[in-house]
Order: C-alpha cells, then sequence, then structure tokens
C-alpha cells in the first residue's frame, strides 16, 4: 500500500465522520467540536453506533478511554463491544453514554492527599475536538480525567482550559480591531515557539 491511502487509516477524522455520519448529527457534532455547544445524547448515540461500526470493519474488538494522568504516560481502561445475548450469542454494542464518560479507578493515580478512599473514583469525558483512532485491536477514545470531587487528575484538561482563555482572550482583542465574524481562535503552537510580554501600560 502507499504512504497516502494508509496515512490516518486508523483515525475517526474528519472525513471518516462526514462520509459516516448523517448530515444533521455531522453538523450537530461540529457544533460541539469547534464552538463548545453541548452534545445531545441522541446525536452522542448515532455518533457512537457510526464509530463502532467503523472501529469493528478496522478489526477492533474493544474500547477505551484514552487519557493522560499526572503519572507522565497514558492510561487506558477497556471494555468490549461484545454484549452477550440468550441462548449464547453476542452483539456489538456501543452507546452514546458509553462513549461521553467513562469511569475509571483514580485511586492509583496521583492524588495530593485531598481525596478520601470512598472519594477514590476518577470520570473520564470525551473530548471530542480529539480524533478516535484505532491501535492494538481497540478504540481508542481520548478523553479528560477528573476527580469525584472535580479535581484536574490529567494534562488535558489544564490544557483545553487554558486554549480557551487564550480563544476568549484573543477574541477580545479581534473585537478591538474591528472584525466581527470570528467566533473562535484556535491555539496551535504553546510557548516554546515563540511569545512577547508587554507591559501592561502600553
Amino acid at each position: 500500500m502507499k504512504v497516502p491511502e494508509i496515512f490516518g487509516s486508523l483515525v475517526f477524522n474528519d472525513a471518516a465522520m462526514k462520509e459516516r455520519l448523517p448530515k444533521g448529527t455531522y453538523k450537530a457534532l461540529k457544533k460541539t467540536i469547534e464552538e463548545g455547544k453541548p452534545l445531545d445524547l441522541n446525536i452522542a448515540n448515532v455518533v457512537a453506533h457510526s464509530m463502532k461500526e467503523w472501529a469493528l470493519e478496522h478489526g477492533a474488538t474493544h474500547y477505551t478511554h484514552w487519557f493522560q494522568p499526572m503519572t507522565g504516560i497514558t492510561a487506558e481502561k477497556h471494555d468490549s463491544f461484545i454484549s452477550p445475548t440468550e441462548g449464547g450469542g453476542v452483539i456489538m454494542e456501543f452507546s452514546g453514554k458509553e462513549l461521553i464518560k467513562g469511569e475509571p479507578d483514580a485511586s492509583s493515580f496521583p492524588s495530593g492527599g485531598i481525596r478520601a478512599t470512598f472519594e477514590a473514583r476518577g470520570y473520564t469525558a470525551w473530548d471530542p475536538t480529539s480524533y478516535a483512532f484505532i491501535k492494538d485491536g481497540s478504540l481508542c477514545i481520548p478523553t479528560a480525567f477528573c476527580s469525584y470531587t472535580g479535581e484536574i487528575l490529567d494534562k488535558k484538561t489544564p490544557l483545553l482550559r487554558s486554549m480557551q482563555v487564550i480563544s476568549v482572550q484573543a477574541l477580545r482583542i479581534l473585537r478591538i480591531f474591528g472584525d466581527t465574524t470570528t467566533t473562535r481562535v484556535e491555539t496551535t503552537v504553546g510557548p516554546e515557539q515563540e511569545y512577547f510580554l508587554v507591559d501592561k501600560e502600553v
């Protein structure tokens, strides 16, 4: 196979979503990705079904909420698409609820001693701004990871929040210069690239 044919072939990217999702569902999902609009569970169910079918076609048998805890490595909690049926058969299932939220045990991740044992529960939430992908036979769903009481337990949540703050402030500057049509500014480089400090008086 040629490189252009295999590049991104295991990523549920914009092209795959546009091809597989109904037009209305695709538009609703894009609004969530681009404008941060809440995603209705009915829409999430359609996305989950399409994502599952795509993953099965590419040989996946499991799905995982893939996240970056403060341990410095990635973490995954794997579940199977397979659900048993009466008579000893199975069906392949994956719902919008399973796509949107997971509940991996958070007791093994750094907490700074802020939680009691019974609160050692963590929640993963799907980040639709990052594409799902297949790795080692599992559909990997990029997620943010927070504790039972809302504390940040990962490296992605601060990144997403900082990108939102930058967008809000960049839009404020654009309005000063007369731009009234831009609705969001996307961050593509970090402080390691180049930045300037300007005196507040100026």
